[in-house]
């Protein structure tokens, strides 16, 4: 029964790992026409131009002077690949946009014209020698400079593993970050006439699985698979290249550097495609944040949940507990909170009555343009029975969290306790401490200014 037991794990094992079976390099490979990525087809889909553009590139260096990480001694190779140069060139040319010339290797061209002119000079007599012996070479309008800036390694690294008696598995992640600068300079006077900054992240995964058991006695099985897959870092500064050169592209037309072949519509839809990425771009930051002024200035909120009595009588229970506020916010951090709550209060066999309470909280939402945030919050009230009566006074203070589901709407879960000033709340005044109880809720706020933004963009 064990050793069936322990077959059925490895079948699991086998099946669960398919991928590192059916993915793995089992014989030498052809060589291929080099992979394309997101960026070039979105180059290869920008509008002609109505004149294409002479361009010089003498160099797109490698500025980040690092090497490869090695955990066994030196490592000499360098941690991004060093021909960006003919990168760009070829991205150039994807976009028909540009006529690139050489001029990283000039001093080789230059020296082949010499041998091309002296050659025609000695052995061709017969040669008018008012025609010209050699070509004119092309000379750049504008030149493109810049590099790789940075390579930022393991920004993020995590994962999740688990292991029981011998048996588990981990997955395991990390991701890295190549930055590239591109700026267009005018030859005619040398103007910088515009300038890019594109980041790419390079994403590392790795799973793996084991087995290690007993099956009989000195009888060991141990099994092991996984696999782990690197995202090319060649690929990774070629994408950001591209996105580069599209970009600085879709710049000169709207400042109107040069032209496309397009109509005046398709040109508009076209910079307000690249209006609308740009303004995500300037609210994203670094781990994917989306940093924008979510929430308005007023709001309505709503939410339910339990309420915990901690007063004189032992064996406390749950009871349901109901919350309606206005909020105004001062700030997009800070905001007033005036609430009113019913609930119950309970102790087993004991104890069980209703209350009423009006509450006037501040709150100070710690990240107030990200999509989840933590917020704290502190203030005061009073509260009675369901009879009006048992008057008292109170303050309370918790924390909660809330997530923007939308711009007009966010979701919220808190916890708070509220300290009374009256140790009369059970209808028992027993020692010298005041009676507490805790709330805990769960709840939405409707934002009022963003839904009618909305229906003005939609236009209603």
């Amino acid at each position: 029964m064990r050793l069936y037991t322990y077959l059925m794990l490895m079948i699991f094992f086998f099946i669960s790992s398919c991928g590192a079976y059916y993915n793995q390099p089992t014989g030498t490979e052809k060589a291929i026409i080099g992979e394309i990525t997101p960026a070039t087809t979105l180059l290869k889909e920008l509008p002609k131009a109505k004149e294409q553009i002479v361009v010089g590139i003498y160099k797109f260096r490698d500025q980040t002077g690092q090497y490869k990480a090695s955990e066994n001694g030196s490592n000499f190779s360098t941690a991004v690949t060093q021909g960006a140069t003919s990168i760009l060139i070829k991205a150039l040319e994807d976009s028909k946009w540009f006529i690139p010339i050489e001029r990283e290797n000039i001093g080789n061209l230059l020296q082949e014209r010499n041998l091309i002119r002296s050659t025609r000079q000695e052995y061709a007599k017969d040669v008018d020698p008012n025609v010209p012996q050699i070509t004119p070479l092309l000379y750049a309008g504008v030149l493109l400079e810049g590099g790789i800036i940075s390579y930022d390694s393991n920004i993020i690294t995590g994962g999740f593993g688990a292991r029981y008696f011998g048996t588990g598995g981990a997955v395991k992640y990390r991701q890295d970050r190549v930055t590239i600068y591109l700026r267009m300079v005018s030859t005619a006077n040398g103007k910088i006439l515009k300038s890019v900054y594109i980041s790419k992240t390079i994403l590392s995964q790795a799973i793996d699985q084991s087995l290690f058991k007993y099956v009989n006695f000195k009888r060991l099985l141990e099994v092991e698979t996984g696999y782990t897959t690197n995202e090319p870092v060649q690929m990774a500064v070629t994408e950001a290249i591209e996105k580069a050169v599209s970009t600085l592209v879709l710049e000169g037309i709207k400042d109107g550097i040069w032209e496309a072949d397009i109509s005046v519509p398709a040109k508009e839809s076209l910079l307000k495609n690249y209006k609308n990425e740009n303004e995500e771009a300037n609210v994203t930051a670094i781990y994917g944040r989306n940093l924008k002024q979510r929430r308005s200035k007023f709001g309505i909120e709503i939410s339910g949940g339990t309420t915990l009595m901690d007063g004189d009588y032992s064996n406390p229970e749950l009871r349901l507990m109901g919350r309606g506020a206005l909020k105004y916010f001062l700030t997009p951090s800070f905001n007033l909170s005036a609430s009113t709550n019913i609930f119950e209060l309970a102790n087993k066999k004991l104890l069980d009555v209703g209350y009423l309470t009006y509450d006037l909280n501040t709150e100070f939402i710690l990240l107030p343009k990200d999509k989840l945030s933590p917020y704290v919050f502190a203030g005061g009230g009073f509260g009675m029975n369901k009879a009006f009566k048992n008057l008292h006074a109170k303050v309370q203070y918790g924390i909660g969290i809330e997530y923007m589901a939308t711009d007009n709407l966010g979701i919220k879960l808190y916890g708070e306790q509220n300290l009374n000033f009256s140790d009369n709340i059970d209808y028992i005044k027993r020692g010298v401490r005041d009676d507490y109880y805790y709330r805990f809720g769960l709840g939405v706020t409707i934002y009022l200014s963003n839904i009618r933004k909305s229906r003005v963009t939609k236009g209603f």
